[in-house]
């Protein structure tokens, strides 16, 4: 079978794309269609209102109108009837879980063929959606042919997947290289000027840690300085914080990054910090974006997460215990130390990237899982 005769759906979640799921989805479904293979995304749509999007020859987009958002699922029963007409159409349907609707939307379309179950983490929060969805997540488990996971660590500590080891593969997540604009990047250093740039991003929520990366500032010298992207529910808690510890100089709460701007943040950053305290962080995009940039990395080491294991601890950057302000602060020192260590780091991290997680390694990983179907 050559690969224009292969045609494979991604079903799951949002669009416009918001996170991290959306974003695989997404980059699976233009890469694979840039390389010749029929690849269309069915999803809901964040705001309501639906859409069909012709990507390319090869890709079209169905986006589904929503009713409402509930328990971070987007209601959309256009989902449900919109599969059951098209579903015949594909060799494969790759599901991104966790999404309950999908779900629904599989089991009630009556499709016969080959099913990917993409497990990118497992529900977390959401206790009293997770009894109710839990047989439909087993159902799903059983009905899939192959579960693709982020992470080895992932696949083999999530107590949902330990009856289907037998059926899992690991797909490391893959970007494409952020592009710094020297000018822009030359903007950012000179209105910091004289300081080593400490950079996070993401949404302000507790999941983050953002307070220990706050209160890490106050183990840092005047040299340093955090900058931290995003928005979220805790932005006047997180600032309060701020202005409390007096920490004003030191840490900078940027809101919105756009992402025209994005590239030019990692570009003028020493390191970037994930300081994530639970495993709702189950692999964290956003080091991966900062590696492709040469910059070294500070992570939490999440139990059962595969946050550590995208950064190599001693090579691409640092692991360090989660909640541990003070640990954070002496990463982002030790390496920063000298000017020989950083550069170990630094090169390290973008040959890490090269070697593991660009967009065009996952999507030659991903042919090769669908060829075994």
């Amino acid at each position: 079978m050559s690969h224009k005769k292969l045609k494979v759906l991604q079903l799951g979640k949002f669009y416009p794309v918001r996170g991290g799921i959306e974003k695989v989805m997404y980059d699976l479904m233009s890469g694979l269609s840039e390389q010749g293979v029929d690849c269309d995304m069915l999803c809901a749509a964040s705001n309501g209102s639906g859409m069909t999007v012709s990507v390319n020859e090869h890709a079209r987009l169905n986006c589904c109108a929503s009713w409402t958002r509930l328990a971070a699922t987007m209601i959309s029963p256009g989902m449900i009837s919109t599969l059951r007409k098209i579903c015949r159409e594909y060799d494969i349907i790759h599901v991104h879980h966790p999404d309950p609707m999908a779900c629904f939307a599989l089991l009630c379309s009556g499709y016969k063929g080959r099913v990917l179950l993409h497990w990118h983490s497992d529900i977390q929060k959401q206790k009293m959606l997770l009894r109710l969805y839990r047989p439909l997540q087993d159902w799903l488990l059983r009905r899939a042919e192959i579960v693709v996971g982020t992470s080895p660590v992932y696949l083999a500590e999530s107590p949902y997947l330990k009856k289907v080891q037998d059926k899992t593969v690991c797909l490391p997540i893959g970007v494409e290289p952020m592009r710094p604009a020297e000018k822009e990047v030359e903007a950012i250093q000179k209105k910091y000027r004289g300081k080593k740039i400490v950079f996070s991003l993401g949404r302000l929520v507790h999941y983050k840690g953002y307070r220990f990366l706050v209160e890490a500032a106050r183990y840092l010298d005047g040299s340093y300085i955090i900058l931290i992207g995003g928005t979220g529910v805790l932005k006047e808690e997180l600032q309060a914080e701020i202005e409390t510890l007096g920490l004003q100089k030191r840490v900078e709460l940027l809101g919105r990054v756009s992402d025209e701007e994005l590239p030019a943040y990692y570009g003028a950053c020493k390191v970037f910090c994930l300081s994530s305290v639970q495993k709702t962080e189950a692999f964290g995009i956003v080091q991966i974006e900062a590696m492709s940039c040469g910059k070294p990395v500070v992570v939490t080491d999440i139990p059962g997460s595969g946050v550590p294991w995208v950064n190599a601890h001693g090579i691409s950057g640092m692991n360090v215990p989660p909640g541990d302000a003070r640990e954070l602060a002496k990463a982002i020192k030790a390496i920063t130390g000298d000017e020989e260590t950083y550069r170990v780091y630094s090169e390290n991290a973008r040959r890490r990237y090269e070697e593991m997680f660009t967009k065009e390694h996952m999507i030659k990983q991903c042919l090769k899982i669908y060829w075994k179907l």
